[in-house]
């Protein structure tokens, strides 16, 4: 069994993935800044769920901070970094761009580093969907990525050069993982799926920027997970590889009507402008995965909606406590 470092532990993806680690019996240690770019409690929802297993450490730590690391990885002996934490969501890095590039590039760069002087062999990134901003549907590895829209896409795509770079350099394993719009149980609230089932359960009006028929390849965090496994043991060489759904893509309208009929409730929504940094439409080409990874999503996106839905309804009580808004975002209109 190996002995894995895994940054954003606590995050949505980081969660699950480091839940099937440690089922499989590998050590993780966990490193998370439970920062407060939406509501914590979910963060320690989640951490709580992962400290059952004994095969499981936690530190709180900041990648940014380099010295911190240090120490940390003068205790342990890594077989491979899982890159997970990452500054995410669109819309907050139009606003405040600086944090993007300090924790999703100088981040990154701080854990190759130390990779690098400690031997260490294997490293995992997590990227996104969102730097294939202005490609052809599906989107594809070998598609030209160099006009990404957000600052946070530009700071992911640098992120992916770094690791080039350093696999080029030192002959490291390098996984890049391009995650598709990720959803299920105890999602990030910025997400249109988990704050959709809320403001209808609690009868508020819907938020959509634009029409509503923007589409998203969904993508339920299981199977992420799953993928991400696969990746992270298969691998040899310098890889960028598209985890998404791999079939169709799915309307926001779509997906309101889907949630009321689950929740039995009427919905009612509001359109605002549409934001100029809103991709409209994502699809992954997943024929890469299946090849080198045997992997490709098993749950529907209805299966997994309602899993979604169910896991909300069974934790309702403390979630109707939960703010679903992130920094600088009022809650409904």
């Amino acid at each position: 069994m190996g002995t894995f470092l895994l940054t954003g532990s606590c995050g949505f993806i980081g969660w699950k993935v480091a839940e099937l680690l440690l089922r499989d019996g590998h050590m993780v240690v966990g490193v998370d800044n439970m920062n407060s770019y939406y509501d914590v409690r979910l963060k320690r929802w989640r951490l709580e769920k992962l400290k059952s297993f004994e095969n499981f450490t936690f530190f709180k730590i900041d990648i940014e901070n380099k010295e911190a690391l240090e120490v940390l990885f003068s205790l342990y002996e890594f077989d491979g970094i899982l890159n997970l934490a990452a500054r995410a969501g669109v819309s907050y890095s139009i606003k405040n761009p600086s944090v993007y590039y300090t924790t999703n590039v100088i981040g990154t760069l701080n854990l190759l580093e130390l990779a690098v002087s400690k031997g260490v062999k294997r490293f995992l990134l997590a990227s996104t969907s969102s730097i294939y901003a202005g490609c052809e549907i599906p989107f594809r590895e070998d598609s030209v990525v160099d006009k990404p829209i957000s600052p946070y896409a530009a700071s992911k795509r640098a992120a992916e050069l770094l690791c080039y770079t350093y696999h080029s350099i030192y002959d490291m394993d390098t996984i890049i993982l391009r995650y598709f719009t990720v959803y299920g149980p105890c999602g990030r609230p910025d997400m249109s799926i988990f704050r959709f089932i809320k403001w209808v359960d609690e009868g508020k009006k819907v938020k959509i920027y634009g029409s509503g028929e923007q589409s998203r390849d969904f993508t339920y965090v299981d199977d992420v997970a799953e993928g991400t496994i696969k990746a992270l043991f298969r691998v040899n060489g310098f890889e960028i590889i598209n985890i998404g759904g791999g079939k169709t893509s799915t309307s926001l309208n779509q997906v309101l009507d889907m949630i009321g009929k689950m929740l039995g409730k009427k919905v009612e929504v509001v359109n605002l402008p549409s934001l100029g940094w809103d991709i409209k439409e994502t699809m992954a080409d997943i024929t890469k995965a299946k090849r080198l990874l045997d992997w490709q999503p098993r749950v529907p996106f209805e299966e997994g909606l309602k899993r979604t839905v169910s896991w909300y309804v069974e934790n309702r009580d403390w979630l109707r406590e939960i703010s679903f808004t992130v920094e600088g975002e009022e809650d409904e209109v």
